[in-house]
């Protein structure tokens, strides 16, 4: 068998055609599980995750006792799980109740190791603004109690709105009146390169005005773009990566507010662009507990739970790990290994280009990559064909690992990787993982792919559906 510092690595029963050193985190967590429970001689380990005073998320898991010869797997497991927990939740300081040794090497991570200082850097300097910190609880009872604040997002559809969403290749704005779409367009766009901020205030308000002159007056707008966004302030976005650390606060973190005064401080907001995503198959859908996967430039998320509500989770999967093997692919911005980007996006297009046997130029930038592959596809190229399948076993496996953190009804999936006959494919592999390995979660789950309509206006009409008008009795 193999192992990660201890952890049993899985080979999966269905292998991904072009992969297979690919070894799912829903299959080592769930060996390590059963081998604890075997095992008897199990300690319980509690962890809080706070993000504010009343937003406070819970969750336990059981690893060996540190006699056992199995105990050099525990650190490992609970490391990823945090990983996973901190992506999805979000989380400024972690309190774990457990043993002092797990606790104190977590610290060590966070403290010195290049992964573990991104994401405490991210989680503490850059989202929540405040130290990171990993506090151990000798007692149980000095955990706090669990919170989450849930609140209704959108589905307001009055007035003349426009919607748009910021994507790392493309960005694209409709205009809108009473919910019905009288214009939508897409704009090619490489956000990532430019250090002024100037040119992404002016490149988003021209997008904004070319869908104003298709209504008679606008009367609200709603965004959604990657990123993490806290009352419209920008927290963190890789679209602004290209742009100085010192001009980030003055010009980056207040762009939306400052679009905001520039339409005379009309009803204005922002959200991640997973949220909306989720947010569009719900109303879509016209039900609740939808997980949203979009597979474009990265992965994004969002997820609307039981009662139609978001949560203030971060839902950030393109960073929570989906694979365990320790050599597993790299994500460019935070150095891990195995994380959602580089499975569920045209990343992993691009990195599967070569294995599959099709030559291209290496110069060629990722968007006409996966032109490239798309086109094959549509020619009846098994080689492209073989690129989905591999992104299909990935992301079954996926659905299970992450079916252990959300309460999932339905699965919601999107983004130009899964445009044409390929996300047909990535589904019917998605299915088949789960009718081999998870049986249980294929009966569960219903799986959902918008039509081109959908597309093209869901997420633009979901978009510009997220401000309240200040006075109903429109102009």
């Amino acid at each position: 068998m193999e192992f990660n510092s201890g952890l049993p690595l899985i080979s999966p029963s269905i292998v991904p055609p072009l992969d297979s050193s690919f070894r799912p985190a829903a299959l080592a967590n769930r060996a390590f599980r059963n081998e604890v429970k075997r095992s008897k001689k199990s300690i319980p380990i509690q962890i809080a995750i706070e993000r504010h005073k009343t937003s406070i998320s819970h969750y336990r898991l059981d690893i060996f006792s540190a006699e056992h010869e199995r105990a050099n797997g525990n650190f490992v497991y609970v490391e990823r799980i945090l990983k996973f927990l901190l992506w999805s939740r979000g989380g400024c300081k972690i309190w774990i109740h457990g043993p002092k040794a797990i606790v104190d090497r977590l610290s060590e991570h966070y403290l010195n190791s290049e992964t573990g200082k991104f994401d405490a850097q991210i989680m503490g300097e850059k989202i929540y603004e405040q130290p990171f910190i990993i506090e151990l609880c000798h007692d149980l009872d000095q955990l706090p109690s669990p919170s989450e604040a849930t609140a209704p997002l959108g589905r307001h559809l009055d007035g003349c709105r426009i919607g748009f969403d910021l994507g790392a290749s493309d960005r694209k704005a409709a205009a809108i009146i009473d919910g019905k779409v009288v214009f939508s367009e897409e704009i090619p766009w490489y956000p990532q390169i430019e250090s002024d901020p100037e040119w992404h205030f002016n490149e988003i308000m021209d997008s904004l005005r070319r869908a104003s002159e298709h209504l008679p007056h606008v009367d609200a707008i709603g965004g959604s773009s990657a990123g993490v966004y806290v009352n419209n302030n920008v927290q963190v976005a890789s679209l602004f990566r290209g742009i100085p650390d010192d001009q980030f606060d003055e010009y980056v973190k207040p762009i939306f507010g400052n679009l905001k005064k520039a339409w005379n401080n009309i009803p204005f907001d922002v959200v991640n662009d997973g949220e909306v995503t989720a947010l569009a198959g719900a109303m879509s859908l016209n039900d609740n507990a939808v997980l949203g996967i979009a597979m474009g430039s990265s992965e994004a998320a969002g997820y609307v739970n039981n009662d139609g509500n978001i949560t203030s989770w971060l839902n950030e999967l393109a960073f929570a790990p989906i694979d365990y093997n320790p050599y597993a692919p790299k994500d460019e911005w935070s150095g891990d290994c195995g994380c959602g980007v580089q499975y569920f996006s045209q990343q992993c297009v691009g990195r599967l280009i070569t294995p599959a046997g099709i030559e291209i130029d290496s110069n060629m930038p990722l968007p006409e990559q996966l032109v490239h592959v798309q086109t094959l596809m549509e020619n009846g190229d098994d080689r492209a064909a073989n690129i989905y399948r591999t992104i299909g076993t990935y992301f079954g496996y996926a659905i299970a690992h992450y079916s252990d953190f959300y309460d999932v009804k339905n699965l919601l999936i999107l983004g130009r990787v899964t445009t044409g006959q390929g996300g047909q494919i990535i589904i019917d592999q998605a299915k088949e993982v789960l009718n081999k390995e998870y049986p249980e979660l294929s009966n569960e789950i219903l799986f959902h792919i918008p039509d081109e309509s959908e597309k093209r206006h869901g997420q633009a009409i979901a978009a510009a559906s997220l401000p309240v008008l200040n006075d109903l009795k429109l102009r």
